[in-house]
């Protein structure tokens, strides 16, 4: 219910969000949870296709997991273009406690500095406003190695701030492309000269 009442304190904004300016790369903060507790991060996020991002996140409990993932994500534009949802997928490394099962004895035995590998997963929606990127997030794992748990699920919820926006992004790449295109067109003979010159 509390969802729905947000998507109705939103709904009329909608139009001016449709206007707002697009991220080129965003940098902020993600709290996550899961059964095992909170977890406090970095997250920077840097788009490198139209509808596609790169979201580096760097998070611990400050006690015995500390963890990093790297992922590819699709966003979609959901009602507007400033409210979008997205998926995707990556890896993860990092030192994390495991969960052994001892049948015979009846016990959980805990290890902890465990280094691990895993495949990430993501769904999430997000919201851009003015300069502000918030995000609600769930993250499973998949462990490869070096926990006993082969699946874990983290809740998250992420607010960045733009560093660059779209609009400032393309024009970078408009003009690195015309920079590119003038050095192409210089002759040859301009450029075998260039060579030989004494400098």
């Amino acid at each position: 219910m509390k969802r729905f009442y947000l998507l109705f304190i939103l709904f009329p904004l909608l139009p001016i969000l449709g206007n707002a300016q697009h991220y080129g790369n965003s940098l902020g903060l993600r709290l996550g949870n899961n059964d095992l507790g909170r977890t406090v991060g970095l997250t920077f996020q840097q788009r490198i296709t139209k509808r596609g991002t790169l979201e580096g996140i760097l998070q611990s409990d400050f006690s015995t997991n500390t963890t990093a993932h790297l992922l590819y994500e699709f966003h979609r534009p959901l009602l507007s273009k400033r409210l979008n949802y997205y998926y995707g997928a990556g890896i993860s490394f990092g030192n994390e406690e495991s969960f052994i099962k001892d049948k015979t004895r009846k016990e959980i035995i805990q290890t902890y500095g465990n280094r691990t590998m895993g495949t990430d997963f993501i769904l999430g929606l997000e919201l851009t406003l003015l300069k502000t990127v918030i995000a609600f997030d769930y993250k499973p794992n998949i462990n490869i190695v070096g926990r006993e748990e082969f699946f874990r699920g983290q809740a998250g919820v992420s607010v960045r701030m733009v560093l660059l926006d779209r609009k400032t992004q393309k024009k970078r790449q408009r003009q690195r492309r015309r920079a590119n295109n003038q050095k192409d067109q210089v002759p040859i003979d301009q450029k075998l000269k260039s060579i030989f010159e004494k400098k």
